[in-house]
């Protein structure tokens, strides 16, 4: 039985890439009783798809007709649905967001795009990179001479998946409370746009320029940025707070007057270049014995074999094991309702029976669908 503070809640997710299933996750993950429909075929669930985890697999032909009416009645036994197709593509379906509404007027119905549902560039093609590009936050972001790609987490994940299970959800309170559903329209582009929120405030207080590293949270600042130790690995050092600042110069053993201007712009390339000369005179584990768990603001910079081993992320279990792969456990904690991570990723169509008898469909009609070759 699902575990989680969203147990019971019901969603029908259209596999996509990318953002889609990263939402997908985060839902079951909390409990919610999610069925992913696959196109029809041969696909073998692999344990290191981890993104897939805690779903049921339903594959249907949906250039059948029966298909699409079967999606529709699983549309009228849930809570909400989302996609991840370029605009129109679910309309010409026939299982766009008009015909499913009339079939469920509480259902919410989210749809997750780069560029949303309209505008210039609505029918494009297009990747994180592309969209968090219009919004400022790439600019901002990378080495004084180019701006440089955050991974996928602002664009598709941050921007992307994230806003639309916060939609979703949304969503759902509201239709619970109304009886109306209603059109989550996700864009990318606006949810990273948002995330930018705190840096189009400090742009407008005059405390933020457009040049990459000349800020305070940018790496522009001696003091908040990242540094090469002795052996080669890094460290991240974070102190802003005067106190925290003081600490750091205390921890590093630095007594240059220089230091004293913490906020003085002006310096803060060749106070940089002193504490990184400083910082290479010990290994990383010698500064994580100095600095770690102390009010420096300090951790060790650890790439993805080490960061599970890391006695904080130990201590807390912020990693998990599935079927041999190492990968992060269900985010956030909750005290009386614990998420869990609900099974391993599906293979295509493990689910047919199951699931579809799960949801209210009757042997007969699963059957029928198998014999038109819908299922």
């Amino acid at each position: 039985m699902a575990q989680g503070p969203l147990a019971g809640l019901k969603i029908v997710e259209f596999a996509g890439i990318g953002p889609g299933p990263f939402c997908g996750m985060l839902l079951s993950d909390l409990g919610a009783d999610v069925v992913r429909i696959d196109r029809k075929g041969h696909g073998r669930a692999s344990p290191a798809d981890v993104t897939s985890r805690g779903r049921q697999s339903v594959a249907l032909d949906l250039k059948k007709p029966e298909a699409v009416e079967a999606c529709l009645k699983l549309m009228e036994r849930a809570d909400a649905v989302f996609e991840g197709f370029r605009p129109g593509v679910m309309e010409r379906l026939g299982l766009g967001p008009d015909v499913a509404l009339a079939r469920n007027p509480k259902l919410v119905y989210g749809r997750m795009t780069g560029w949303g549902q309209f505008g210039p560039y609505a029918q494009a093609a297009g990747h994180d990179m592309n969209y968090i590009a219009i919004t400022g936050a790439l600019h901002a972001i990378g080495a004084e001479d180019k701006p440089v790609p955050p991974l996928n987490l602002v664009g598709d994940f941050g921007g992307g998946a994230l806003y639309l299970a916060f939609g979703l959800l949304a969503g759902v309170i509201h239709a619970r409370a109304t009886g109306r559903g209603q059109v989550v329209d996700c864009a990318m582009s606006d949810g990273a746009a948002s995330l930018m929120a705190m840096f189009y405030g400090f742009k407008a207080m005059g405390i933020w320029k457009e040049e990459r590293r000349s800020n305070l949270l940018d790496g522009g600042a001696h003091f908040y940025d990242t540094y090469q130790c002795a052996d080669g690995g890094w460290v991240s050092i974070g102190s802003i707070e005067p106190q925290f600042y003081a600490l750091l110069l205390e921890k590093t053993g630095i007594s240059d007057p220089e230091f004293s201007g913490q906020m003085n712009r002006e310096a803060w390339p060749a106070l940089r270049e002193k504490l990184a000369a400083v910082i290479r005179t010990r290994t990383r584990a010698e500064w994580t014995e100095i600095m770690g768990g102390t009010d420096v603001c300090f951790a060790p910079v650890l790439n993805m074999d080490e960061a599970p081993e890391h006695p904080h992320n130990k201590a807390r279990e912020t990693f998990v094991e599935i079927a041999g792969v190492m990968q992060p456990a269900p985010a956030p904690r909750f005290s009386a309702t614990p998420g869990a991570v609900q099974g391993p990723p599906p293979a295509i169509g493990a689910d047919n029976d199951g699931a579809l008898s799960r949801w209210g469909f009757a042997e007969a009609e699963i059957a029928a669908l198998k014999t038109d070759g819908a299922l």
